[in-house]
């Protein structure tokens, strides 16, 4: 026996390093069909530890103090070695990240990840992302520049539109009568230790999703289905080892990932304005109100969502509400899905067309969300919304009446 397989013993002999490999990696069998589509979740994992890794460096450097902050900022990004780079990896970072959360969410409504036995895997998921919103907006304060003060400064302030508590509430939150040191010092605290609930949650997600399975394109439960392939007589006739199979596609995908990420990181880490806005780049000074003040690309969906409701007696409280329903009504996903069949290869075109539109509807409130509100733009917002919620409240009715075809027996290619 080789001192290497001698270290794995006595260590497997105090911790279950080679039983956690194999039922999670080695002897985990994944359909033999995933798609193009399967390489988000991995590449989410990804984007998380890079997120971490630059994080805990530019806390290194960074000052949480309102006569400070912006100065950190400046002095990584000129003075550090390589500061510029760990800083623009961050923020694009961050938009990577929701960027590919979205394309993985936008999976499992094609394929019906949300659907029995994976309710609590669908769920699991949707706090991933609300812990990811929370995060990111606690980051956003940071900088310190002008649209981190004012835009954090809108977003607190609608917690005031809540009854009763409102008021309350918003004082907690910024710790203070307005946007100031304290309320960066506890975004700070806050955005340091949210990346590792996110990794704790991730690991939920992972432990959930090996217990029910993958779903696949098809949307058939492989456990289910025969048994018996040429790696074990038990495992399903369906399935094939994560590892190597999908461990080395997913390399693949991580370095076609890596190549457009560096390309937006070196040549427009801005973004054009969505990743990192021009009013950034200015200290923060609560006597100068930017122009137009909005959140990053993708909070700007429900922003958009927000200010298509009208106020009523100077208050946003319904605003506040819709805006909170539209993620809340993703929670409920897998209980409004009637359809008999799980994936959209075997749904009619009345799924199809409402899944398109509301994925065309997303887009354009995410647009819509980077716009002034004019009276124009708030109506295209307004119908915007209707039809957002209508794909969510219809979809009882149109997932049951559509036709689906018959779903096979056994996966397919």
């Amino acid at each position: 026996m080789s001192a290497l397989q001698n270290m794995v013993g006595w260590i497997d002999d105090r911790f279950p390093m080679t039983k956690v490999w194999n039922e999670h990696l080695a002897q985990y069998y994944a359909p033999k069909n995933f798609n193009f589509w399967y390489f988000f979740g991995s590449l989410a994992m990804l984007v998380l530890v890079i997120q971490i890794l630059t994080g805990l460096w530019l806390a290194m450097m960074y000052k949480p103090d309102a006569d400070l902050a912006f100065a950190s900022v400046e002095y990584i990004m000129r003075d550090v070695n390589w500061g510029w780079l760990i800083r623009y990896m961050h923020s694009t970072g961050a938009s990577a990240f929701f960027l590919v959360i979205y394309l993985h969410m936008f999976r499992g409504l094609m394929y019906g990840s949300y659907r029995k036995p994976r309710e609590l895997l669908w769920i699991i998921g949707m706090i991933i992302y609300v812990a990811m919103m929370a995060t990111a907006f606690m980051g956003y304060l940071l900088p310190w520049g002008q649209m981190s003060l004012w835009g954090a400064a809108v977003i607190v302030n609608l917690f005031q539109a809540i009854p009763i508590v409102g008021e309350d509430l918003a004082i907690w939150i910024r710790g203070d009568f307005v946007i100031s040191d304290v309320t960066l010092n506890r975004f700070f605290a806050l955005h340091f230790l949210l990346p590792f609930v996110l990794a704790a949650l991730v690991f939920v997600h992972i432990v959930a999703l090996h217990k029910v399975g993958s779903n696949n394109p098809d949307g058939i439960e492989i456990k289910k289905g025969p048994k018996g392939n040429r790696w074990s007589d038990t495992a399903p006739a369906d399935g094939i080892p994560f590892h190597p199979y999908y461990s080395v596609k997913d390399i693949a995908g991580v370095i076609v990932f890596l190549m457009f990420f560096a390309g937006i990181l070196f040549f427009a880490p801005e973004g054009g304005g969505y990743f990192l806005e021009a009013p950034n780049f200015e200290p923060a000074n609560p006597l100068k109100t930017p122009v137009h003040i909005a959140p990053v690309w993708y909070f700007t969906p429900f922003y958009a969502i927000l200010r298509a409701v009208p106020s009523f007696a100077g208050t946003q409280v319904w605003g506040v509400i819709a805006m909170g329903a539209a993620i809340v009504v993703l929670f409920l996903l897998p209980w409004l899905d009637r359809s008999p069949v799980k994936s959209i290869r075997y749904k009619g075109g009345l799924y199809k067309g409402f899944l398109a539109m509301f994925v065309i509807v997303f887009v354009i409130l995410g647009w819509l969300g980077t716009q002034p509100a004019t009276e124009l733009y708030t109506l295209f917002a307004q119908i915007a919304t209707t039809l957002y919620f209508a794909f969510f409240f219809l979809m009882p009715w149109f997932s049951k009446a559509d036709k689906t075809k018959p779903v096979p027996e056994r996966v397919t290619k």
